[in-house]
């Protein structure tokens, strides 16, 4: 099913990441391995990834419910069962990444964990009357273990009160890197950054974000939309990858750029709304 901006309503709160009219957000993309034990298994627009172990497997972001058809045929494809998959994580309480929790857990029975500072925003998230799952509420810098393999979460928060960035270690020839899976350090375009009533410290927490995100160990760069990351770029070299060449994914550099882009977005955003209150 084809899911555009001005075709969803009610189930998006409070803003989308991709404001722009007309993406397509369950256009299609090929599933593929990042690293080790890291799949992508998302759209084009939207970053879902899965996170194998001998034990079962931990999803990152089930997306809108009509975009779980697509996660469960891409892990199917990369050879796994989705019924494996044991614990759900998310990146924020927003419905494009975190509006089929419920429909993920009724197919797989996972453990739905989430930052508490977004559980409030995730209750009011009920597609179709479902009652938002929430099996365990993690805080700042909490793990997530399963068959040997531990997840970080680092709440990096302002596009939500409880945005949820990911660590992970991983290993490729020899060498382990970390991974992160960005949640957003985006500012919507609707976004209140002064005399918000229902976040009045929206400002100050971009700020301490984007202050701990310099600081976040980041060798392989994921996000909770393709776009963040050049996904589509990244993929195609990843194609042409020869034996001995470096992973497309490896991008520190990339990371540190686009936390650049997105705090001068935010300080200019910041600057034009303190003008405009006096």
């Amino acid at each position: 099913m084809r899911v555009v901006v001005a075709a969803v309503c009610g189930f998006l709160a409070p803003a989308l990441t991709m404001a722009q009219a007309g993406i397509d957000f369950n256009k299609p993309f090929p599933p593929h391995r990042v690293i080790d034990n890291v799949y992508f298994v998302g759209t084009e627009a939207l970053g879902t990834f899965l996170v194998t172990t001998p034990a079962g497997h931990i999803l990152i972001n089930s997306d809108f419910e009509t975009t779980v058809p697509q996660i469960q045929q891409s892990v199917k494809e990369l050879g796994f069962k989705f019924e494996d998959i044991k614990i759900l994580l998310g990146s924020h309480a927003h419905g494009d990444h975190m509006q089929a929790d419920a429909l993920v857990k009724q197919l797989t029975g996972a453990q739905v964990m989430a930052m508490a500072e977004d559980v409030q925003a995730l209750r009011a998230m009920k597609p179709h009357g479902k009652e938002h799952p929430i099996d365990r509420v993690l805080h700042d810098g909490q793990q997530v273990t399963l068959g040997g393999i531990t997840l970080t979460a680092y709440r990096t928060p302002g596009h939500t009160k409880g945005c949820t960035s990911w660590g992970l270690k991983a290993t490729e020839n020899g060498k382990q890197y970390d991974v992160l899976i960005v949640c957003s350090y985006g500012v919507n375009d609707d976004y209140v950054l002064v005399g918000n009533r229902d976040y009045p410290e929206i400002a100050a927490d971009y700020e301490a974000t984007f202050a701990k995100a310099r600081t976040l160990p980041v060798d392989v760069f994921l996000g909770s939309h393709g776009s963040f990351y050049g996904l589509t770029g990244k993929y195609a070299a990843l194609q042409k990858r020869q034996s001995g060449e470096p992973n497309p994914f490896v991008d520190h550099d990339g990371y540190l750029a686009h936390v650049a882009t997105q705090e001068q977005r935010f300080r200019t955003m910041l600057e034009a709304q303190r003008k405009a209150a006096h």
